[in-house]
This record gives C-alpha cells, sequence and structure tokens, in this order.
C-alpha cells in the first residue's frame, strides 16, 4: 500500500517507516500539517497514519478539515491521548481507528490491513482464484496448497491487486505502490515484477491489458 505517515516523533517515525518497508508499503514521511497537505493533494493514498499532536497543529483539525473537502483516505491515528473523550473526538472527526502509543507493530499492521480492506469494499481477507490461496491478513500466498515465498515488493504489486480483483490498475497505479516519494522509478521496474510473480503464481492470473494496465483474472 501507498502510505502517509504524519508522525513528529523521529525516533517513532524513523521505527514505523522502516517497518513499514519491511512489509512492502511505500511510505512517505512528513512531520507537520503543512507538509501533510501538500502530500494530499499531489499523492492518492491508501491510508493515512496521523498523530494527534503535531508542531503546526491538531491532528483532528487537519483530519476534519479534509473531510470537509471531501477526500476519504482511510485514516488511523497514532497518538498517546488515550482518554475516551479523545477518541470520540478523532472518530467523529473521520478517523476508521485509534491506536495509542505505546502500540504493537503487529497490530498495527492489522489495523491497517483491516481499514484497507473496508475501503476497497472487500472485509474478507482471503482470496482464493483456481489453484492460488491470497491470505491478506497473514501476507502470505498459497499455490496448489504450497507456501510460496514473495519479496516485500513484489507483494507490494500482488497486495494492490488482490484489494481490486477484476479492476484494471495502471501502470502509474502500480509504481505508486512501489515506491516511496522521491524514489526514482526504472521504466521497466513494473513489468519486471509483473514477469516475476506470474512466474510464482502462474502466468494466466494477472492479464496484460496493451496500453491499458493490468487486472488479477478469476
Amino acid at each position: 500500500m501507498r502510505l502517509l505517515l504524519i508522525e513528529d516523533e523521529k525516533v517513532l517515525g524513523n521505527a514505523l517507516c522502516d517497518n513499514l518497508s519491511s512489509q512492502g508499503h511505500a511510505t512517505d514521511w512528513v512531520e507537520n500539517i503543512h507538509d501533510a497537505q501538500g502530500a494530499v493533494i499531489n499523492t492518492p493514498y491508501d491510508v493515512m497514519l496521523l498523530d494527534l499532536n503535531l508542531p503546526d497543529g491538531y491532528g483532528v483539525d487537519f483530519l476534519r478539515s479534509l473531510r470537509k473537502q471531501g477526500n476519504v483516505t482511510p485514516c488511523i491515528i497514532l497518538t498517546a491521548q488515550d482518554q475516551i473523550t479523545d477518541r470520540i473526538e478523532g472518530l467523529n472527526a473521520g478517523a476508521d481507528d485509534y491506536l495509542v502509543k505505546p502500540f504493537d507493530l503487529g497490530e498495527l499492521a492489522a489495523r491497517l490491513s483491516s481499514v484497507s480492506r473496508r475501503y476497497a469494499g472487500n472485509p474478507n481477507p482471503l482470496l482464493c482464484i483456481a489453484d492460488v490461496e491470497i491470505d491478506l491478513a497473514k501476507r502470505q500466498v498459497f499455490v496448489a496448497g504450497n507456501m510460496v515465498d514473495l519479496t516485500a515488493r513484489e507483494w507490494a504489486l500482488l497486495d494492490q491487486f488482490s484489494r481490486r480483483p477484476g479492476a484494471i490498475l495502471s501502470k502509474h497505479q502500480l509504481e505508486e505502490a512501489l515506491y516511496e516519494f522521491g524514489a526514482e522509478i526504472e521504466s521497466n521496474t513494473v513489468e519486471v515484477y509483473i514477469s516475476r510473480l506470474r512466474k510464482k503464481i502462474g502466468t494466466t492470473l494477472i492479464r496484460t491489458l496493451r496500453g491499458v494496465g493490468y487486472r488479477l483474472e478469476g
């Protein structure tokens, strides 16, 4: 997934970026509301991770403003504020989930997956196509009952297809899922990873629609 992390604590921000990248997520990290406003204008994100107490404002006010503008990007609040009134305020402002610091990274991963599935319209974490089973919650793939090992970027690509089975994804959409903002993108990167996926899960599951994009069949 393409994630926006809005967090001003440098140690936590670095740790989250490293962890999320290791899971195959492309994560843009900003430390204030001003930079976050520019990021959401220029990039379509799958999920936002939002701290509340930021140097130039309050995260809830930023989220409330986004929702008034029609921005529906899923949002998980990450904060040390654990009062019930804080949670109610965040959820009423348009947050989809609320996680109190310190939190377990495994729980964050599970909540990320759950929120994104709900927005994609398919809360079921299991996707079965022919002899291929994709478990979005456990981040595992089985072909004919045998688990297949995928790299972080291979999983990032398959994750995009699995959340939108049957939908056509453009090359640009897939590039957005693979790279953090500012990273160099080679012209054939998507084709390379599509080819690697086909070798591992079968040549017929991902169809190329020339001049349009790619689609997960079945």
